[in-house]
């Protein structure tokens, strides 16, 4: 028997949402229809579970027509919804009729306010995925309120102490989801795959593609700060014109092993992107969390949950000088690492779809 479907909206900025998105429905029932609507269906590609794809417009960045409708203040419950914007018109238009034309059981959000506010005009259960940062404004907060059920891809421990008691207890806490798949091999395995000396103090920094960039400069100083130290740097970097290059210092750009270099690595520097940082705890290696600037402090939030849990190192803002770079890493080398290990959860996506395809079976049975 065909189950009746679920629909996905998965934003396209990085590839985060839509990874989580293929991790969970992946989980599901085959007998369960599921629908995914993105601005970008190429995220999708080569993924075999049988979907439908719905391809919505590209709306981020659209031109407003006139300097009238761009000089309209924003009301309070939403973020971000220009005037005049043919692309969002559409956009709305496409979802409003899929969810009438196939009837979902859950329309599940990955993520945008305004659609969660949408779906309950629209009278769609809905649920949101649920992400850290300053979120207690307005649009949010009614956004939770008009979603049946909260879906939080993390452990209840690094839950910001700021989130409502009540929303705490419509949300599914899945523990720590990480979407890498790859095997972890031990050090000495790691470090001989990959042809590094097994007893070189390495510390590898690991980038995205996602945000603001990592910035190059801090890096050059923190070469200088532990010479003895091999940095390798994953991933692309931003340069401001006057850094100094040392030869301990290498970047290797976009490599298909991160897992391996992440297990080779005595200390790891990375941001607070969710996979970023279920990626280290699934290694489990000490953690120096470096947040990249996001909506809402998303980063910056969850950072500082890190850090109150001794899962990592925040930091606030990259080290300037040598000795600060010696202290965070010092620091970070005296991590219990186990404090990390424990925020990740390999049921992590199943839970998830289990507890998408409950709400489903309990609001419909």
């Amino acid at each position: 028997m065909t189950e009746r479907p679920i629909s996905f909206f998965i934003h396209h900025q990085g590839r985060g949402h839509a990874n989580r998105a293929r991790a969970i429905i992946s989980e599901m029932s085959p007998a369960r229809r599921v629908t995914v609507m993105t601005a970008k269906p190429s995220l999708f590609d080569g993924y075999d579970r049988p979907i439908e794809i719905v391809e919505l417009p590209d709306m981020i960045g659209a031109p407003v027509p006139t300097t009238e409708l761009f000089a309209e203040a924003t009301p309070d419950v939403m973020h971000c919804v220009p005037l005049g914007v043919e692309k969002t018109r559409r956009t709305m238009r496409t979802i409003i009729d899929h969810l009438d034309d196939a009837d979902p059981t859950l329309f599940v959000i990955d993520v945008s306010a305004e659609l969660g506010l949408l779906a309950r005009i629209a009278s769609v259960p809905a649920v949101t995925v649920r992400m850290h940062g300053d979120r207690m404004d307005p649009g949010h907060l009614g956004a939770y309120q008009a979603c049946v059920g909260m879906l939080a891809p993390y452990d209840a421990a690094i839950e910001q102490d700021d989130y409502p008691a009540w929303a705490r207890a419509r949300t599914c806490y899945t523990g720590g989801l990480c979407t890498t798949l790859a095997p972890v091999l031990d050090k000495a395995a790691a470090r001989a795959k990959l042809g590094l000396d097994p007893t070189q103090d390495i510390i590898v920094v690991l980038t995205g593609g996602g945000g603001a960039g990592t910035p190059y400069a801090p890096l050059t100083m923190a070469a200088r700060a532990l010479p003895d130290t091999l940095w390798l740097v994953l991933g692309p970097v931003h340069r401001e014109g006057h850094e100094t290059d040392f030869g301990n210092l290498r970047e290797l750009g976009w490599v298909p092993d991160v897992t391996d270099h992440l297990a080779a690595a005595d200390v790891v520097i990375a941001s607070a992107g969710d996979n970023t940082v279920h990626e280290i705890a699934r290694v489990g290696r000490p953690y120096l969390c470096a947040p990249e600037w996001r909506y809402f402090d998303e980063q910056l939030r969850k950072s500082e949950r890190l850090g109150d849990v001794g899962a990592a190192v925040a930091l606030p803002n990259w080290p300037g000088s040598n000795a600060r770079w010696r202290e965070v890493v010092a620091e970070a080398r005296r991590l219990d690492v186990g404090r990390l290990q424990a925020l990740y959860d390999p049921g992590a996506a199943k839970r998830a779809a289990g507890y998408l395809e409950g709400v489903s079976d309990r609001l419909w049975g």
